[in-house]
């Protein structure tokens, strides 16, 4: 199930309303499997998704912590701050966009993959979707901060969050480092090198 739809992209981007619903869901599907699950953390992400209908919607019955992290609040910051949190509806909809792009570049055919030309327009290159994509991931991330900002905020009512540093790394465009090789080396000895050594 999926926890935004069509209408709320429309709220945030504006895209084209031949996309087909069904389409669009297998992105959204995606972005919250692989970009809102981690970052929610399992625990957090599966009590939440038992809250909702089969249609998408917040059970009636769902606590007002989860309404207000999903469809967002007013609320005062410790330091006695006004902040509005707009909920997770623009990070879906950013990160759902971001694979959007990605994904729709190429189109799979019986011969193999493709890059449909289009009719009435040149398609864009490689490097210009790549930009499009790190924008969209950029965006995303923004949101991502600032409902992380609303969880540091309400911990007390959020008990199964908890903050892991590695996801604000994870949802950065690009490469990522995942690890450190820590094999201990030889110190390097400038006499071993005649092009290092004094003339």
């Amino acid at each position: 199930m999926n926890i935004i739809n069509q209408t709320t992209f429309q709220r945030f981007e504006d895209i084209s309303l031949n996309i087909k619903p069904e389409r669009l869901n297998v992105f959204i599907s995606k972005a919250q499997e692989l970009d809102l699950k981690p970052f929610l953390g399992y625990a957090l992400y599966f009590d939440l998704l038992k809250h909702f209908n089969d249609d998408g919607t917040l059970k009636d019955d769902a606590p007002q912590p989860y309404k207000d992290l999903i469809n967002g609040t007013e609320y005062l910051d410790k330091r006695g701050y006004i902040v509005l949190y707009q909920g997770l509806g623009p990070l879906m909809v950013y990160f759902t966009f971001a694979r959007f792009i990605e994904d729709d570049a190429v189109h799979y055919t019986a011969t193999g993959p493709v890059i449909k030309q289009r009719e009435s327009g040149n398609s864009l290159t490689a490097a210009d979707i790549t930009k499009l994509v790190e924008q969209q991931r950029s965006t995303a991330n923004a949101y991502a901060n600032e409902a992380e900002r609303f969880l540091r905020d309400h911990q007390s009512d959020f008990p199964l969050w908890s903050y892991n540093p590695k996801n604000k790394s994870a949802r950065q465009a690009g490469p990522r480092i995942r690890g450190v090789d820590k094999t201990e080396r030889t110190p390097f000895r400038s006499d071993e090198f005649n092009c290092l050594s004094p003339v």
